[in-house]
């Protein structure tokens, strides 16, 4: 395992987009905060995105993480479904690299294994792990849990320390 860092898992979403801050240092993660931003679900498509990328830039400024990791996310929805998660998860990893920070992503069954030890688990599992494995974690639902299982996954299996951008 690598040397300290914080990290931010986001669970990308247009309608309700989970994210999870957590601190590691060698073996040990320890929680710091976590939420579900929830943009208006009525206006054009391209407010909902600007409003998604403000939030996700407000959580990211006050938290200040070193790292950022996605989940890849697999629709089995209709064409349109997916067009626009597509557009939520590029605003997801878009905002992340603007403010200087490394960007990881992973797929949801790396996820589930890294947590709960199988890559087939359901939310209620994955809530459990997530409590059981941050004792402390204050989170309201499936959408933070996963956002700190994406975190968690992150920590697991980061295999570079914190490479922040200089600010310019």
């Amino acid at each position: 395992m690598m040397s300290s860092a914080r990290i931010i898992g986001i669970d990308p979403g247009l309608r309700r987009c989970g994210w999870g801050v957590i601190e590691t240092a060698g073996n040990r993660l320890r929680f710091v905060a976590a939420g579900v931003l929830a943009p208006p679900v009525s206006g054009a498509l391209a407010e909902r995105l600007v409003a998604l990328h403000g939030a996700l830039t407000q959580v990211i400024a006050r938290y200040d993480p070193d790292e950022a990791a996605v989940e890849e996310t697999f629709v089995n929805q209709g064409a349109r479904s997916a067009l626009i998660l597509g557009q939520a998860r590029g605003v997801v990893l878009m905002t992340p690299a603007l403010m200087g920070l490394p960007v990881a992503e992973y797929a949801a069954n790396l996820i589930k294994k890294s947590v709960v030890g199988t890559g087939h688990a359901d939310k209620a599992q994955i809530q459990l792990m997530v409590k059981t494995i941050l004792p402390q974690a204050d989170f309201k639902g499936a959408d933070a849990a996963d956002a700190l299982a994406i975190a968690i996954c992150h920590a697991h299996h980061r295999t570079a320390p914190a490479a922040r951008a200089a600010s310019a």
